[in-house]
């Protein structure tokens, strides 16, 4: 297996760290295909995460969010009833599992719900209003507003 040196980028960039083992934890993890899960574009700012988690019972899954990772699992009760049936072929898997996202900044899951053996995770990039854009007024030397300048040239 190859390993990523980001040294290079830790002398060149400032405040990226996160990302640099964001990358970093993405490379080392083995994507795995069970279960098959869409990430979709919901609007501007929102995401939906849509796994297919037939079989599973809403009590046998569990999601959460800690920091900036939401993990999704799923553990399957072994019951009676599956104990004494005999199956010729069984195409429906239902072992249990852990599916990890990485989540990117003032990114937070605001609902799940489990319909037709889809499990949907909503979530929405809530930035803080100290950290959106803000147009910043320049003042000249006398204390006035630039714009005050303009619309008295202008009238």
């Amino acid at each position: 297996m190859t390993t990523l040196d980001f040294t290079p980028l830790f002398r060149s960039a400032i405040g990226f760290d996160r990302l640099a083992s964001a990358l970093e934890s993405a490379y080392r993890s083995e994507a795995g295909g069970y279960p098959p899960y869409n990430i979709e574009v919901t609007g501007e700012d929102r995401y939906r995460i849509s796994m297919a988690v037939a079989g599973f019972a809403r009590d046998e899954l569990v999601i959460n969010a800690k920091e900036s990772i939401l993990t999704v699992s799923g553990s399957r009760r072994e019951e009676e009833k599956d104990k004494d049936r005999r199956y010729l072929y069984r195409g429906i898997a239902t072992r249990n599992f852990e599916r990890q996202f990485q989540l990117a900044d003032y990114v937070k899951v605001v609902d799940a719900r489990l319909e037709d053996g889809l499990l949907h995770i909503d979530l929405v990039r809530e930035i803080p209003e100290a950290m959106k854009p803000r147009q910043i007024e320049i003042r000249t030397d006398g204390g006035r507003y630039i714009e005050a300048h303009a619309e008295k040239a202008a009238a």
